[in-house]
């Protein structure tokens, strides 16, 4: 994204709102992001193998709902380099069933300095109105 497309402090308040922007998960997505981090676990893939350890079906990899939200706080700043910090814990699996699923990513802007163009937010991570991801903060660095 071109530097003038990047987001300025200056134009950020405490309170503003991020997304909400819904992200949508396959299992296809889920096989190709099982080949790219090299995580082959049968319960992001094998339903049944899934099921069979107690679980209600296949379920994303919790890296990759991190990753997705990371993409969405990337975009929101203009510019994945703009994320300097991003924290947070998995408190439910994201459930893939055959048909595919959604997170819903969110936010507020909780800190604006605009000295250093740092923005805090305070992130929300849901799938089927359930909080997947707890805790989840992160600080942008903006013009």
């Amino acid at each position: 994204m071109p530097a003038d497309q990047v987001r300025k402090a200056a134009d950020i308040s405490v309170g503003d709102a991020v997304g909400p922007v819904t992200v949508p998960v396959t299992r296809e997505t889920l096989v190709r992001y099982a080949e790219a981090s090299l995580d082959g676990n049968p319960i992001h893939q094998d339903e049944g193998f899934a099921k069979s350890v107690g679980l209600p079906d296949v379920i994303a990899h919790g890296m990759w709902t991190m990753g997705a939200t990371g993409t969405v706080l990337a975009d929101w700043a203009g510019e994945p380099g703009r994320v300097v910090e991003f924290g947070t814990r998995f408190t439910k699996p994201v459930i893939v069933p055959v048909d595919g699923n959604e997170i819903v990513v969110e936010g507020t802007v909780r800190s604006v300095d605009a000295e250093t163009g740092r923005v805090g937010l305070d992130v929300t991570v849901t799938s089927g109105g359930e909080k997947v991801l707890g805790r989840c903060t992160a600080v942008v660095r903006l013009d």
